[in-house]
């Protein structure tokens, strides 16, 4: 079959990929001059930033791509496992470090929190539980029609703990405010709220902690990288700088896709790696989709977004080391900034990966390279980015928090904001994982891998099934090649 693929992201380089491993022939359209998508890369002045994801988990998912593909994870990419997964800083001073090492964890635990050590070792053996209930059924399941619950046990389903939120389920666990914050945290990997979001969720843990968080030798970017090498070595056809006008539909079957250069590519499936919700509205006509399709697409609540600071600076800070957290005060109030009243919160959380820790050739000798990321609100008009000067405001809060002399020490300074990632991904509203997961049962109601309106047409990526984050979008493109096969 003749195959178009809309984005050249981590989904839509793995679907070409396996696609073209089956014989098909695959052309990948990209709106911008290199692939990646949101996994993206940026050098300057001696400094190396991923600019998109900064760790990487479940690697046997990407593993079954390539050895599908004729090659494997270890032919392709160096992992380096983390010693400590990531170094949490509370706003009282307190820090912690998340060993891998349950030995180590289990003292930094008796350090901080005594009377949580013992909840800790069970909450992640309920994270397993979680993981074992709804990773075969939900997550590596295209879960497209009832087939794909013919091997779902009833009392599984109803283990998922999705009748309640992530922090009711953590905070019945613990009583110490740091592990409560701490287990929290981990909703936001794919942009939702712990006071809403199923419990449900509290899977992730499981997956940084008890599979273990990887960093890729070179950057993340190395796995676009890769899987740009392969899809080369496959024949793949990529058209750069050739954004998506129109997908063209009679009798509601795909029968092409249009660049806005006019570009009229024929062929007999489209894979959408371009943001769902963007596609259904923008790249369908009405008599392709209906009104009230659309409307109902756009009623659709996107995850949140973010604000990323990339600093180059000619200093180390000895208490940074690779993976780092500065808590809020409060992370409740965090969440309705963010989501209730779609603003930058005043007090953030802030995120900061600093790879020349580990690679120390990311930066000139004797300076460090800082991403740094705030979660924010998806685009609306209850915040103007053209007049914010947040990035401001996030150096004066890290030089309070440790930091100290920050500004004088910065040698190169960029930011990326959710205007930024709505004109350069065309994402859902700027968020950055597609749809959000704020309530019961929306991470398993994510836009399915095969349209159903449209003969032809699927999508790909992390704004659908099984949802963001690496893994989960590799996995992503396998359940499009299941279906793919399956429909044609």
């Amino acid at each position: 079959m003749n195959i178009v693929i809309i984005g050249a992201g981590i989904g839509g380089l793995s679907a070409a990929c396996l696609l073209a491993k089956e014989g098909h022939s695959v052309t990948v359209l990209e709106k911008n001059d290199q692939v990646g998508g949101k996994m993206n890369e940026l050098t300057a002045d001696g400094f190396r930033f991923d600019t998109g994801p900064s760790l990487f988990t479940m690697p046997y998912i990407l593993d079954e791509l390539f050895q599908r593909c004729g090659t494997s994870l270890d032919e392709q990419l160096e992992l380096v496992p983390l010693d400590i997964n990531c170094r949490y800083f509370y706003r009282d001073g307190t820090r912690m470090d998340n060993h891998t090492d349950p030995e180590l964890m289990k003292a930094e635990l008796n350090r901080i929190a005594p009377e949580d050590t013992d909840a800790y070792f069970s909450f992640l053996k309920y994270a397993e539980s979680l993981d074992k209930k709804t990773r075969d059924t939900f997550v590596r399941n295209p879960l497209y029609d009832l087939s794909g619950l013919k091997n779902l046990d009833l009392l599984s389903f109803f283990g998922i703990d999705a009748f309640t939120t992530v922090s009711k389920r953590v905070d019945s666990r613990f009583q110490s405010p740091y592990l409560r914050q701490f287990f929290k945290r981990f909703t936001t990997y794919n942009g939702s709220s712990p006071y809403q979001a199923p419990a449900t969720l509290n899977v992730i843990p499981h997956i940084e902690i008890n599979e273990g968080g990887y960093y890729v030798k070179g950057g993340l970017y190395s796995v676009a990288k890769s899987l740009l090498e392969l899809a080369n070595s496959l024949g793949i056809n990529f058209l750069f700088n050739s954004p998506v006008d129109r997908i063209h539909v009679m009798e509601r079957q795909v029968k092409g896709v249009e660049t806005s250069a006019g570009k009229l590519l024929e062929c007999d499936l489209v894979v959408a790696n371009s943001d769902a919700s963007e596609t259904i509205i923008n790249l369908l006509d009405d008599q392709a989709v209906s009104r009230k399709k659309k409307r109902k697409t756009a009623q659709i609540e996107p995850s949140c977004s973010g604000f990323v600071l990339l600093l180059g600076i000619d200093k180390t800070y000895n208490k940074l080391i690779h993976h780092n957290i500065f808590f809020s005060e409060d992370y409740k109030q965090e969440f309705r900034d963010i989501f209730d009243k779609k603003i930058m919160p005043d007090d953030p959380t802030i995120y900061i990966a600093n790879t020349s820790y580990s690679d120390p050739e990311h930066a000139p000798e004797g300076s460090s390279n800082l991403f740094i990321l705030v979660n924010a609100p998806y685009l609306s008009d209850s915040y103007n980015w053209s007049e914010s000067e947040y990035g401001d405001k996030v150096i004066k809060d890290l030089e309070t928090r440790g930091l100290s002399d920050l500004s004088k020490h910065i040698v190169f300074r960029d930011e990326i904001t959710p205007q930024d990632f709505y004109d350069h991904y065309l994402s859902n509203k700027g968020s950055i994982y597609g749809t959000s997961s704020n309530n019961r049962f929306s991470a398993f109601v994510r836009p399915r891998n095969k349209f159903r309106e449209i003969e032809g047409l699927y999508f790909v990526g992390g704004s659908t099934h099984p949802g963001g984050g690496i893994p989960l979008v590799v996995q992503s493109a396998m359940n499009v090649m299941e279906l793919v096969k399956r429909f044609g």
